[in-house]
């Protein structure tokens, strides 16, 4: 089923005047510091008492369109405020709005019971919620038309036979019109299966990395999970070859590493060994085709469960336009992430000097061989360049955020470039 939005009554203008002052500190608000302008483009009903509100939030470059669910009467969910004496809440958890919106969501649906419902808090850009340690519902907070890459890769992998990711249980989508009278259609949230004990790739490695231990094993496995992944979104998604692939790859880079001098200028004595890596990639005869892949893969996108990892959260960089999180791209670009990542477990998971060292080395090459274990020329230069490219990012955000991490990504460039 597809939810349409309707023109807002004016009840629900008087719901956002409710909602106005409770939005700005929820963390998936865009607007962050800034005194938005919030409009009420429409209303998705769902039931009697349960009301989708779409907010448009505007400030500066700021355009986003929001999805608010909220819950009219007594219950359990975050109470917002008062509306001529009746509670205004938060619906995203509250069973009235899970059991209405799973009459309405299309796919195999689930068994699980709304009334068990709890929320995962932390998140930044959307909200999950657990309903009964068997399924879990992802509220898209910021609404896209068009496909959403978290909804349609797993479905994908699950048809092409994939068994490492969560499978799709339910998914709904909604249409509205823009302000403009452009008409869209865009996922409003999915629900999968809940992966029950898993542990986090991230912490979980930080901990091998804190007690001393090998993390080589789990790594190399990982790297197997990787390719097949790649394997199997290659089948599910079309590829595009690229005839001057190895040009756009290492100008693409020049131009990440002269932003990231601009902004980081220390980095600039690292000049000669990026032409070096930059060199090679041009030397190149050709590249692979680019395929779908990930976009975002690290250590936090993983689980660990069931003595088996499972993948998560494809759809790569959310402020990031849809059409760059869904454009075909290296597969090797995957492995690059989790091998930065790598690197950041060790350091956050407390080695330093050359126990550090020798505790990523050891996880890289286990997880590079699981990748790959005849691994060709293309491969070695192109995860070496598109490490780089990572690399320089990190070393800007650093710079700019947390200052203290920043030997993180130079001690990698020492490595890469040195």
């Amino acid at each position: 089923m597809t939810l349409v939005a309707q023109p807002g009554t004016a009840l629900d203008e008087a719901l956002l005047r409710v909602l106005a002052p409770w939005l700005p500190a929820r963390r998936w608000f865009p607007a962050k510091g800034a005194s938005a302008d919030l409009t009420l483009e429409g209303v998705l009903p769902l039931a009697e008492t349960v009301r989708i509100l779409l907010v448009r939030a505007r400030a500066g470059s700021i355009d986003a369109l929001l999805q608010v669910p909220l819950v009219l009467g007594p219950g359990p969910g975050e109470l917002i405020g008062d509306l001529d004496g009746q509670d205004v809440r938060d619906g995203a958890a509250d069973p009235r709005f899970l059991r209405a919106w799973l009459d309405a969501a299309d796919g195999p649906g689930t068994d699980a019971d709304p009334a068990a419902a709890r929320m995962i808090t932390g998140e930044q850009s959307n909200t999950s919620v657990i309903l009964g340690d068997v399924a879990i519902l992802k509220v898209l907070r910021a609404l896209h038309p068009g496909e959403n890459p978290d909804v349609d890769v797993p479905r994908r992998l699950v048809e092409e036979g994939w068994t490492h990711v969560p499978a799709p249980l339910a998914w709904l989508e909604g249409a509205w019109v823009s302000a403009d009278g452009v008409s869209h259609r865009g996922y409003l949230g999915a629900m999968s299966a809940f992966v029950a004990g898993a542990e986090d790739g991230f912490e979980l490695a930080c901990a091998y990395a804190g007690r001393g231990e090998s993390f080589a094993d789990l790594a190399r496995e990982l790297g197997s999970v990787t390719a097949t992944m790649h394997t199997a979104l290659a089948h599910a998604f079309p590829r595009l070859e690229a005839t001057d692939g190895p040009a756009l790859v290492a100008d693409g880079i020049a131009q990440r590493f002269s932003w990231a001098t601009s902004a980081v200028p220390q980095l600039a004595a690292y000049a000669a060994g990026v032409e070096n890596v930059l060199a090679d990639v041009r030397h190149l005869e050709a590249t692979p085709a680019r395929q779908r892949v990930h976009g975002d893969l690290h250590l936090g996108q993983v689980l660990r469960a069931q003595d088996r990892w499972f993948v998560t959260d494809f759809e790569g960089e959310p402020l990031a336009p849809l059409e760059q999180r869904t454009r075909p791209d290296l597969a090797v670009r995957d492995v690059a992430g989790l091998l930065r990542s790598i690197d950041y477990a060790a350091a956050v998971g407390g080695l330093t000097g050359e126990a550090a060292t020798a505790w990523a080395d050891e996880s890289r090459a286990a997880l590079r061989s699981g990748y790959s274990a005849s691994a060709d020329e293309h491969t070695e230069v192109l995860t070496r360049a598109l490490e780089l490219d990572k690399t320089l990012y990190e070393a800007v955000y650093e710079s700019r955020n947390r200052p203290s991490w920043l030997p993180i990504p130079l001690a990698a460039l020492d490595r890469l470039v040195g």
